[in-house]
C-alpha cells in the first residue's frame, strides 16, 4: 500500500475548491457577459456591412464583403466630429465639478461638526429618491432665466449634483483614521489644507472610481442634452444620434458605424482607468 508524499499531499489541501453556489455566480455571470456582448458585436459587425446587406433576407451576421465604407461617410459628413468635441468638453466639465463639490460636501459631512448635520445630511440622500424627470421643467426655467440654454454651461451645470457620489465619498472619508488629522492640526493646519493635502491624497482610488462614474453618466446622458439644446453645433453624442436621422436615412451601416465611434472613447477611458475604477469600488466597500 502506498502513501502520498508530503508534497502531493499538500497539493491536495491546498487546491481550491468549487463549492455549487460560487460555480452557479460563474455560469450566471458568463452568461450576462455574452447577454451583454451579443448587442455590441451586432453593431460593430453590421457597420461592417454594405448597405445591401444589412437589409438582406435572411439576416446574417457575419458581413460577406467587409468593408469601412460606412465609417468613411459617417466621419466625412462631420457631425460625429462635432458631437464628440461636444461631449467630451460637456462630460469633462460635469465630471471635474462634480468631484469638487461632492468632495467638499463629503468632507463636511464626514469630518466636521455642525448643529444639525445628520438630518441635513439625510435630507441631501433623500434627494437619491427624486427622479431627474421631476426637475427638468424647474431647470428649464432656470437655465432659461439665467440665458444658459444652448450653451456648454446650460448642459454641464444641471448634472453637477450627484447625491450618490456625496454618500459614496462620505463612507470613504469616514474610514480615514482620525489621527492624521489631529497631527495636521497640530501643525497648524486648517479644514481646506487637511482636505487638500491630508483626505483627498489618501483617496485616490475612490476619486478615480467617482470621476469615470461620473463621466460615463454625463456621456451617457439624453434626456437633459436633449432638452436644454436645439442647436445641432451643440449636440452631443447620444442626441445626435437619437434626433438627427435624416443625414442617416436608413442606412443602417452608418448608424451602427456612428454608434461604435461614439462609444468608442468611453471604452478607451475605462481601459486605461480600470485599475482605478476596481481599486477604488473595493475600498469604497461597494461590491
Amino acid at each position: 500500500m502506498t502513501t502520498a508524499t508530503p508534497r502531493a499531499a499538500a497539493r491536495r489541501r491546498t487546491r481550491p475548491r468549487v463549492s455549487p453556489g460560487g460555480a452557479a455566480l460563474t455560469v450566471s455571470a458568463l452568461f450576462l457577459a455574452v447577454a451583454w456582448l451579443i448587442p455590441l458585436a451586432w453593431a460593430v459587425l453590421t457597420s461592417l456591412k454594405p448597405e445591401g446587406e444589412t437589409t438582406a433576407v435572411p439576416i446574417r451576421w457575419l458581413p460577406l464583403e467587409p468593408t469601412f465604407a460606412a465609417y468613411r461617410a459617417v466621419i466625412a459628413q462631420g457631425d460625429l466630429q462635432q458631437w464628440l468635441i461636444n461631449s467630451t468638453v460637456i462630460s469633462t466639465v460635469v465630471t471635474v465639478l462634480t468631484l469638487v463639490v461632492c468632495a467638499l460636501a463629503a468632507y463636511a459631512f464626514s469630518k466636521t461638526e455642525f448643529p444639525g448635520r445628520s438630518w441635513l445630511f439625510a435630507l441631501f440622500i433623500a434627494g437619491i429618491l427624486v427622479p431627474p424627470q421631476v426637475l427638468i421643467v424647474p431647470l428649464f426655467d432656470e437655465m432659461t432665466y439665467l440665458g444658459l440654454v444652448d450653451t456648454y454651461w446650460g448642459v454641464a451645470l444641471p448634472q453637477v449634483v450627484a447625491p450618490m457620489m456625496v454618500f459614496i465619498l462620505k463612507r470613504f472619508f469616514d474610514a480615514i483614521p482620525g489621527d492624521y488629522e489631529e497631527a495636521a492640526r497640530l501643525d497648524g493646519a486648517g479644514h481646506a489644507r487637511i482636505l487638500w493635502s491630508v483626505v483627498l491624497p489618501m483617496s485616490t482610488p475612490v476619486l478615480a472610481a467617482v470621476g469615470i462614474f461620473t463621466f460615463v453618466q454625463a456621456w451617457n446622458n439624453f434626456l437633459w442634452p436633449f432638452i436644454a439644446t436645439t442647436d445641432p453645433a451643440l449636440m452631443t453624442v447620444p442626441v445626435g444620434l437619437g434626433t438627427v436621422q435624416g443625414a442617416y436615412g436608413i442606412h443602417y451601416a452608418q448608424q451602427m458605424a456612428a454608434a461604435v465611434l461614439g462609444a468608442l472613447p468611453l471604452i478607451i477611458v475605462f481601459l486605461l482607468f480600470q485599475r482605478q475604477v476596481v481599486r477604488g469600488v473595493t475600498d469604497a466597500g461597494l461590491k
